[in-house]
């Protein structure tokens, strides 16, 4: 029998004591205490961990999938690692000892069979306990700290700090911490690659497609996005085939939805018959889910399989195959209710993924449909025996390239990959370049297919990553820490959504953590520079020397846009050839001539005569006859620059003359391709009071 109400106010019989437990008990299993418990055995957790519990502490690592190492022991063995110099401290220590725990392995691109057993190894050495196949099922939370962590089978564990380390970002939400799913609008965070963002067309011949990516495991581009051709998104029914969607006719270039970009299986392949599998025919195969992968090939007759799939070769004659181009392994708008569904609804992404997927490869190689040559192409390669063995040699990992990202106490974002780098508490780097798959496939008015979403040509410099962008509020939670879905813009993730930047974050983590948990403080109040200190001593990179010679806008006299900050009409390539002013450029390719433009509109403090600067990069292939327009306080000028030649002002700038400018009216330069004969560049504008 129960007690009355009134009966909790004295002290419980021994009776009461001995009945209470056992209700408490039927309810939940209480693991020991830990100083540390992460939710999610990714590469960025297994890093916390690993440090932490070198550091004394005691941890614990909770996976809610059977499997450890998330990305890299899951199907992705060629890591993104943009540049080399900007990684060390443990993602360097884990990716020589997973090199070397094979010979004849590469450092960054073992297979994942070699990184699963370098993980083990780090766990077992460090003392880490780990859990797996235990998803989340709630916390108990007191003010601004988390309590508890419970997991499926009812065990909840207890810690003095938390780490989310998921791709999901599931404790964070929990947690009552602030994040958002989808992409901010252009102006929320002054951003120009914001917000929703079709394509153009960009054509190009088969031989043009074939030299983008020339030769499987070649130094080609990694990926092509990009719609390549006018190709009909429309069925015989008079509505868009699979995998396209009416063009959201609320939504203008630059607004903020909740999509995300689109997730695949990185797939581990081979031509080796000792160690073939042919790809399997998923139950759920459905021809008319190619349609459009179909017209794809149609429209450019011997395309070959390593175009249609980028083949990034690792080791021992096994390949990291990925998605490029219009149509491939990426599944754009099937992901859309992934980052906050519920577990049966991600489990279904996820099939539909698998199926997909699969599908995929048994369409081209068994439709008849199929060009012959394209078909044995497909069916020479296949999935590697000695690998996913437990899960019939299909990678364990879904790529969740974007899930929720937490709002924090520092937001990175465009500028702090460009322009703004420096952190005064920067405990890791980033560097690869600003990198967005496909969000959706849209149909355009004339009932062609559009690419929505993507971009890969803008680059980053080596930024450092703020330490305040892996906590939360402090008003949210005070000892959480969030190194993979971090507090970032969907603009900045583009670039940090590498596996070596979540491991060097990961790192920063599980020291912060210690440190937080030993001084008795919240993660946000600790002493940074003692973090700082602890991470170069475990040799992390947080700074570049080179770094100091890049001519920055915000230290240049005068008034000065950089064209990341410019407003572009058309399809321009990022670059950082040359010296440009904060460490980058943009051109045209040297093609689509006369549809290209870039415009730079500043506001002068006060009326007056300005000279006005161009900056660009100078090479023998740019053309000689630019147009760059000045609208002043008088008219309009076009004055032609022979971007062959180098500006002659520091190397960097090229005068124009000086024209008078009006307080309330802003001045513009334009930079167009109309009739030029190379390659036209647009750099930084400088404007200076006379």
């Amino acid at each position: 029998m129960l007690p009355r109400a009134y009966d909790f106010l004295t002290p419980p019989s021994p009776r009461m004591k001995l009945l209470l437990t056992s209700l408490l008990l039927t309810s939940a299993t209480f693991a020991a205490e830990t100083d540390l418990v992460i939710y999610g055995g990714t590469p960025a957790g297994l890093a916390a961990g690993i440090v932490a519990a070198r550091e004394g502490a005691s941890v614990v690592v909770i996976e809610p999938t059977k499997w450890i190492g998330g990305m890299v022991t899951g199907g992705l063995c060629k890591s993104d690692v943009g540049k080399e110099q900007t990684i060390g401290g443990f993602p360097r220590e884990f990716f020589a000892r997973a090199a070397a725990s094979k010979a004849g392995s590469d450092m960054w691109y073992a297979e994942p069979s070699a990184n699963l057993a370098a993980f083990q190894a780090m766990l077992n050495e460090a003392g880490v306990k780990l859990v797996t196949a235990q998803g989340l099922k709630s916390i108990t939370k007191e003010g601004t700290k988390i309590n508890s962590l419970t997991t499926n089978d009812g065990t909840t564990y207890t810690g003095k700090m938390f780490v989310d380390a998921s791709y999901e970002g599931d404790l964070m939400a929990a947690a009552k911490v602030s994040y958002i799913v989808g992409r901010e609008s252009r102006v929320q965070y002054g951003e120009p690659l914001a917000g929703y963002h079709p394509m153009q067309i960009r054509p190009r011949s088969v031989e043009v497609m074939e030299s983008e990516c020339p030769g499987i495991g070649g130094t080609g581009p990694s990926y092509i996005h990009g719609t390549p051709t006018s190709i009909s998104g429309v069925g015989v029914d008079g509505k868009p085939i699979f995998g396209v969607f009416p063009a959201d006719t609320k939504l203008k270039p630059g607004d903020a939805d909740h999509r995300t970009q689109a997730y695949n299986f990185r797939i581990c392949v081979t031509q080796r018959p000792e160690i073939f599998v042919p790809f399997p025919k998923p139950a759920n195969y459905d021809a008319s889910r190619y349609e459009l992968l179909l017209r794809l090939i149609k429209a450019f007759p011997g395309v070959r399989f390593g175009r249609l799939f980028h083949l990034g070769l690792t080791s021992h004659g096994k390949y990291d195959l990925n998605a490029q181009g219009l149509f491939s392994t990426d599944y754009p708008g099937a992901n859309f209710g992934y980052p906050d569904g519920d577990a049966a609804t991600r489990a279904g992404i996820w099939q539909d993924h698998i199926d997909f997927t699969q599908g995929m490869f048994w369409f081209l190689g068994h439709d008849e449909r199929v060009p012959e040559s394209l078909r044995k192409q497909a069916l020479s390669w296949g999935l590697c025996k000695d690998e996913f063995a437990d899960n019939n040699h299909w990678p364990y990992a879904l790529y969740i390239r974007e899930g929720r990202r937490m709002i924090g106490e520092h937001v990175m974002m465009q500028k702090d990959l460009q322009t703004d780098i420096f952190k005064e508490d920067g405990v890791g780097m980033g560097s690869f370049l600003i990198d967005c798959h496909i969000v959706q496939r849209i149909l355009a008015e004339d009932g062609t297919v559009r690419d929505e979403g993507s971009f890969q040509d803008t680059p980053a410099l080596p930024y450092q990553i703020a330490y305040r962008s892996l906590t939360p509020k402090r008003a949210e939670c005070e000892n959480l820490l969030v190194p993979v879905c971090l507090s970032a813009s969907h603009i900045a993730y583009c670039s940090l959504r590498m596996e070596p930047v979540y491991m060097a974050l990961g790192h920063a983590s599980g020291l912060a953590a210690v440190q937080a948990m030993r001084a008795k403080q919240s993660v946000q109040g600790i002493d940074v520079k003692a973090l700082r200190a602890k991470l170069l001593e475990q040799k992390a990179v947080l700074e570049l020397p080179e770094l100091a010679k890049i001519p920055r806008s915000s230290k240049l006299p005068g008034l000065v846009m950089d064209d990341g900050a410019a407003e572009k009409v058309g399809h321009w390539i990022g670059s950082s050839y040359g010296t440009p002013v904060d460490g980058a450029s943009t051109h045209d390719g040297n093609s689509e001539k006369g549809r290209l433009s870039i415009s730079y509109k500043l506001t002068v403090p006060k009326t007056g005569r300005y000279e006005v600067r161009v900056s660009y990069a100078a090479a023998p292939n740019r053309a000689s006859n630019v147009p760059v327009q000045i609208q002043h306080a008088g008219g309009s000028e076009t004055i032609t620059v022979n971007q062959k030649k180098a500006p002659p002002i520091d190397g960097l700038f090229l005068s124009l003359g000086e024209f008078s400018f009006e307080v309330d009216k802003p001045a513009v330069i334009t930079i167009r391709n109309e009739n030029t004969d190379g390659i036209v560049g647009g750099d930084a504008v400088q404007l200076l009071a006379k």
